[in-house]
């Protein structure tokens, strides 16, 4: 902290505490401000370059270079845009508006910072192990259990920091943008430790405490709900600080932010079973999900309408000032996303863009031009105040705005024409009633020039991140040599004095919310009461009602090849591309086979549903291919499928297979109530996955493989693939069991015996 100047901070003024209390100065910690400013601009050149190299992957399969490819790019890309760059820029925003609206200095400066580093910590933790496969498979929860640790603390000493902060506060009333950081704290906190709940295999492996259908319903309830408080309420109320003061006028309406924040916090937990329409969920989960989600509609426009409307009479500065011009195009993203999110819940729509890039463009949308546009409108506000200097180019945040939008409608607009694409070809039947495109590749090689545009509109939208990036090096390089002290000042906040004049009037005076928002324990006691009964009513029936999973008999555990041929699966990133879930829909059925039934996955732990196809859904693949098939396709694909974009993974056939924890995995997998026999658990699991090795292996090399395969990763992998889908294909009195497992599909020869040929 500098004494040598001093500057008054505007927003410091007024209050709610009775006249004549005594004035107290304090100093605002704009220093942390700045480092998690820097750590955004920093996150958003690194995540999005990272978006533009697995775009660019998939158009040109060529660049997937070595273990370095898609499967395993694409989390990195997913983890650095939200966790790095939205992350930071959220605190960013958290810890310079609540200073000023609560009108009091951060809790504790130790813990800001001990945030601040632990939170780039954790990024560069991510960095580090989903390049070279550490995952749990779980889409936007893949990082393992030691960083999942890690970001429960952080989290903790992040809500202590503002929970602190509040209760030290100057200002009798919390502001709306108050009310989305508390609902952002709590609901991630709940989130993240629930689906996060696994048993550890060894130092960086762990295994998902539920199994299968459980498992995808915690995952999407998480899912869904990490895009509601992460990357929207608290944008929210970034929305609702900064705008207001962007544009010097009060939010429209008072009444209408009540009103979306409450409908917002408490439908917002119900609506995660709509990723899953048609899948093993029982129906009624999936079609609660799809009601709540359309029921979404109306609290979000309520927040865009309230944000728009904050412009009333301040039109003719947003074609002046290129900060509003972010904060316009950001909310009305976010009004695009928002309707297009609850039309897609609905089944009828679901059905055709599931599995499609129709998603990858709503995701876009919505993470580009909402949470993007508004974290650089708040970076371009709060340069010049937090470097005490002038903005360094208002002409260049005006070309980074231009870039940044026909960035987005060029990245968006091939998606949608490609999703459109995908799902009407999948379903297509010719006149004699057989499909039009069996062969899935046929629907891949259509998407190539939208894959071509896309990589356009990506590096327009990069070239805007690279501009501000320049923009507000310069601005920092002209700060002073020393940054005067932001102080402000307040009368101190009298626990005694009430504020009578603001209960007057009838119930919808919103008097009662007034007093809500001067207790603000009670504040965030009713905002987790909404967050967790919301989540318990839905979670509650799925895991306490039986019916919801029927059982088939003639399912069996993984053998302990299988289940580390899984693992390899998990760690190259194939649920990126592939799912495993046929849906109850001719076209599916056709195409790979029988639908999927809940009872297949009970031993799935993760489970591998997957949400996008760039290949074919494989729970079905077991049999349908000789085992020589599936080393020649993973050494170099496009010499067994002509066309395709899959990444070459040679060194699966060269890499030997970690033998000692095979035995880990079935020990963990019993203890998460798996019912492994006896021999396996007493230490034989290597053994017997050596037996099943050596028979895939002299199988291969009986048919013209290579030789000396044995040991090597690819018949794990095999092993995995043969299974899957065939539990319910085969009589169980046709299996043979291997040594000390129960019996299942473990033999070639069992695997096989129905073996079509051919290529999807």
């Amino acid at each position: 902290m500098s004494n040598s100047a001093v500057v008054t901070d505007p927003a410091a003024t007024g209050s709610s505490s009775p006249p004549g209390s005594r004035l107290e100065r304090f100093v605002y910690d704009d220093a942390v401000v700045r480092a998690f400013a820097a750590a955004t601009v920093v996150w958003a050149i690194v995540g999005m370059l990272v978006g533009l190299i697995i775009a660019s992957q998939l158009a040109f399969p060529v660049l997937n270079v070595g273990f370095l490819h898609f499967g395993r790019l694409r989390p990195l890309h997913t983890n650095a845009v939200i966790f790095a760059f939205a992350g930071n820029a959220i605190f960013t925003g958290v810890y310079y508006s609540s200073q000023r609206l609560l009108k009091a200095r951060m809790f504790s400066d130790k813990i800001s910072w001990f945030h601040f580093w632990g939170w780039q910590a954790i990024i560069v933790s991510a960095a580090l192990t989903l390049p070279f496969g550490i995952t749990t498979g779980k889409e936007y929860a893949e990082l393992e259990w030691p960083i999942d640790i890690a970001i429960a603390v952080v989290w903790v000493a992040f809500a202590i920091n503002l929970f602190g902060t509040i209760y030290k506060r100057r200002e009798r009333h919390l502001y709306v943008a108050i009310w989305f950081y508390i609902s952002c704290i709590i609901a991630v906190a709940v989130l993240h430790i629930f689906n996060s709940l696994e048993v550890p295999a060894g130092p960086l492996k762990s295994y998902s405490l539920y199994a299968g259908l459980q498992d995808a319903f915690m995952q999407w309830w998480y899912g869904h709900n990490a895009v509601a408080f992460f990357l929207t309420t608290p944008f929210l109320g970034l929305m609702y600080y900064f705008m207001p003061k962007a544009a010097d006028r009060p939010v429209f309406s008072y009444k209408l932010s009540i009103l979306h924040f409450w409908s917002l916090v408490f439908i917002y937990m119900w609506a995660g079973p709509h990723h899953l329409h048609y899948t093993a969920l029982p129906e009624w989960a999936s079609t609660l999900g799809m009601v709540f989600s359309v029921m979404l509609w109306m609290p979000s426009w309520g927040g865009m309408i309230n944000g728009l409307l904050t412009l009333r009479g301040a039109w003719n500065k947003v074609t002046d000032d290129p900060v509003l011009k972010f904060f316009v195009a950001g909310v009305t993203f976010y009004g695009m996303s928002t309707f297009e999110g609850p039309m897609l819940s609905i089944k009828a729509v679901n059905s055709l863009s599931h599995y499609t890039d129709w998603t990858i463009a709503h995701v876009h949308s919505g993470a580009l031009g909402w949470n993007g546009f508004i974290s650089f409108g708040m970076l371009y506000w709060l340069a010049p105040r937090l470097f005490q200097t002038k903005l360094h180019s208002k002409k260049l945040a005006e070309l980074h705005f231009w870039l940044g939008t026909v960035g987005i409608l060029l990245y968006i607009i091939p998606m949608y024409t490609a999703g459109v694409t995908q799902g009407l070809m999948w379903r297509a039947f010719d006149e004699t009633g057989r499909l039009q495109y069996p062969d899935f590749v046929e629907t891949v090689t259509k998407l190539m020039p939208m894959y071509y545009l896309r990589i356009v509109g990506g590096t327009l939208f990069f070239a805007g991140v690279l501009l501000a990036a320049y923009n507000l090096l310069k601005t920092w390089q002209a700060r002073p040599a020393v940054y005067a002290d932001v102080v402000g000042e307040a009368p101190a906040l009298d626990p005694a004095w009430t504020d009578d004049h603001a209960v007057e009037g009838g119930f919808f005076s919103y008097g009662w919310h007034r007093v809500w928002e001067r207790k603000s324990l009670l504040f965030i006691v009713l905002t987790a009461l909404a967050i967790i009964s919301a989540s318990l009513f839905e979670i509650l029936p799925t895991f306490l009602i039986k019916s919801n999973i029927p059982t088939i008999a003639s399912v069996k555990p993984y053998s302990p090849l299988e289940l580390a041929g899984r693992q390899i699966y998990i760690a190259e990133g194939c649920y990126n591309c592939h799912s495993q879930m046929v849906r109850p829909f001719r076209a599916e059925t056709e195409r790979y086979g029988e639908y999927s039934k809940p009872g297949e996955f009970v031993y799935d732990h993760p489970f591998q549903w997957g949400s996008r196809r760039i290949g074919p859904d494989l729970h079905r693949v077991g049999g349908k291919y000789p085992s020589l098939w599936h080393v020649r396709h993973m050494e170099a694909p496009a010499t067994v499928t002509k066309d395709s974009i899959m990444p070459p993974f040679p060194w699966l056939l060269t890499d030997e297979l970690d033998w000692p924890y095979v035995q880990k995995n079935v020990d963990v997998m019993a203890m998460l109530g798996v019912p492994y026999g006896e021999n396996v658990l007493e230490g034989k699991a290597e053994a017997v996955a050596h037996i099943q090795a050596k028979e895939i292996a002299e199988t291969i090399e009986k048919d013209g493989g290579p030789k000396g395969l044995e040991g090597k990763k690819i018949i794990a992998l095999i092993a995995y693939l043969q299974r899957l889908g065939t539990d319910i294909q085969q009589k169980p009195e046709a299996k043979a069991a291997v040594k000390g497992v129960p019996a299942g599909p473990v033999t070639q020869a069992e695997t096989h015996a129905a073996a079509p040929g051919g290529a999807l």
